[in-house]
């Protein structure tokens, strides 16, 4: 005898295959946008929409989240069903949300990546600074029982050492063109050196499987990307300014990017033709340069 599971408009209907997040999100938003939830009307707990579509509470987490992050819900919690907001029928959706500093937008959303069982997260930067950063909420949720991806899959496209980035650069001369260079170097070894041990010491304390792969643009990216379980792209120019940099026992001026500061815009697949269209392309121009010119890193040189 097939299972059957109440939806939020009472009626009955048989288990179908496990819904995706982003298909959950699509379905409520359906409901929003037609009425069938109010404004102002409490949600079905987490619980009951988990049953419904045949899910686990963290999907449906994920799916509220986005329909937050579209201003659809409000007080979306774990400890209490969310709300429709006020005038959801205008509320902004996919890439008309706000852009945020990717201080702010980044550590949230690759939280929200881990709640799935096969994370996937390809990145393309300049040190993978801002990406180690906001690694470690998730890797909290790990270690507190809160996340328990089965595998994990990260690949990351850094600029080649040997190429020498377009930037950081200093502003006049080139005496100190060399340890600018050096100093960048540094980082982009330490910060991706952080987080493969910290990603692939998951084997050892929770039995995940873990691949953690670099490779080398022969390039300077003027932008960042941040791919997310192929559903969601989050994208940021890397925009340029002049400032002072310790170089040894100098202070230097030099022209650089505002990484962890940048502007940090999303897309999303579901949010709307333009957006499905850009994560998916966005995947593929990751993937070509992934598989044609760029070549081995080796982080200790």
């Amino acid at each position: 005898m097939e299972r059957e599971h109440v939806s939020v408009n009472g009626r009955k209907k048989p288990q179908e295959r496990a819904r995706t997040h982003r298909e959950v999100a699509d379905q409520l938003r359906a409901r929003i946008r037609s009425g069938a939830l109010r404004s102002g009307q409490r949600m079905p707990t987490q619980a009951q929409l988990a049953d419904e579509f045949g899910v686990e509470r963290g999907t449906v987490r994920q799916a509220l989240r986005i329909l937050q992050s579209e201003r659809l819900l409000t007080n979306v919690s774990k400890g209490s069903p969310a709300t429709v907001a006020p005038d959801p029928g205008t509320a902004p959706t996919g890439s008309d949300v706000l852009p945020q500093p990717t201080t702010v937008a980044l550590a949230p959303r690759i939280a929200d990546a881990f709640a799935v069982p096969h994370v996937r997260i390809d990145a393309l930067c300049l040190t993978a600074a801002s990406l180690t950063l906001a690694i470690g909420e998730p890797l909290r949720q790990i270690h507190t029982g809160r996340r328990k991806p089965a595998k994990i899959d990260v690949r990351v496209l850094l600029p080649d050492r040997d190429v020498g980035p377009a930037f950081p650069v200093p502003v006049a001369g080139r005496d100190h063109a060399g340890p600018v260079r050096e100093r960048w170097l540094a980082v982009r070894n330490a910060q991706g050196q952080v987080l493969r041990h910290t990603l692939l010491s998951l084997r050892a304390t929770h039995g995940i499987d873990v691949s953690v792969s670099f490779r080398a643009l022969p390039l300077t990216p003027p932008v960042k990307l941040y791919l997310l379980n192929g559903t969601e792209a989050l994208f940021a120019h890397y925009t340029l300014t002049r400032r002072e940099e310790q170089v040894g026992e100098e202070r230097v001026e030099v022209y650089d990017a505002e990484g962890t500061r940048s502007t940090l815009f999303a897309f999303a697949q579901g949010a709307g033709p333009r957006d499905t269209a850009f994560v998916r392309q966005s995947q593929l121009w990751f993937d070509a340069l992934w598989e044609t010119i760029s070549s081995e890193l080796v982080l200790t040189d």
